[in-house]
């Protein structure tokens, strides 16, 4: 299956302008098999999330977005957000307790949000987000190195903010995914590998033609 594993929709994230009827005419459009909504410390929308799943029959994941002192990470599992900022180390560890994943989003990002290095220095993270379609190819060749270097799985997703941006990288995944369970399982396994959607369909990702890429969007937040 085909997931864009980060996307912020509009009732929970105020800086996106997606409703989750756009996220799935669209993501259908382009043939993804689902997607994850990780809003900005927010994971309120799970229960209509999973009720708009069930009506449109396309799959829809509920994690959140979460900013630590070190940068923003992605979490799946966690129910129970914290009520305030805390340490990249201490979010993994709640997540973990829960049974739950931890995927630093956009290491390389220059807005103060990615962690960067500092990877480095936390244990228990279940994959790096190695392409970010809001994020610059370069940043995102970073992420794809640290990945590579620390043996940390590397994921593909949009961070989708406006429709323009869905399913620019997305995330392969053999095998059915049917939860948020599912999903949690496969990244812990390492069953995962980053997709970039073009000509009009995913493609494993070529790193050389990356090099000479161009960004074509803004870095969002």
């Amino acid at each position: 299956m085909i997931i864009d594993t980060h996307m912020h929709e509009k009732t929970y994230s105020s800086d996106s302008f997606l409703s989750l009827e756009d996220i799935v005419k669209k993501s259908k459009s382009m043939g993804l098999d689902g997607v994850c909504i990780t809003d900005h410390e927010s994971n309120e929308i799970k229960d209509f999330a999973h009720q708009f799943s069930k009506q449109s029959g396309f799959l829809i994941l509920v994690g959140a977005e979460v900013l630590t002192h070190e940068g923003d990470i992605t979490v799946f599992g966690l129910d129970d957000l914290p009520k305030e900022k805390i340490h990249a180390q201490q979010l993994i560890d709640l997540t973990l307790k829960t049974g739950g994943v931890a995927i630093s989003a956009h290491p390389f990002r220059h807005n103060n949000r990615g962690m960067g290095k500092f990877i480095k220095n936390v244990q228990g993270l279940s994959g790096i987000e190695a392409f970010n379609g809001s994020t610059f190819p370069h940043h995102n060749l970073y992420a794809y190195g640290l990945s590579s270097e620390l043996s940390i799985p590397a994921l593909g997703a949009s961070d989708a903010h406006t429709i323009d941006a869905i399913g620019k990288y997305a995330t392969l995944i053999p095998g059915n995914i049917r939860d948020e369970k599912d999903f949690i399982e496969a990244v812990k396994s390492g069953r995962v590998s980053p997709v970039v959607y073009s000509n009009n369909k995913y493609e494993s990702l070529d790193i050389n033609q990356m090099l000479y890429n161009k960004p074509i969007y803004k870095e969002a937040i």
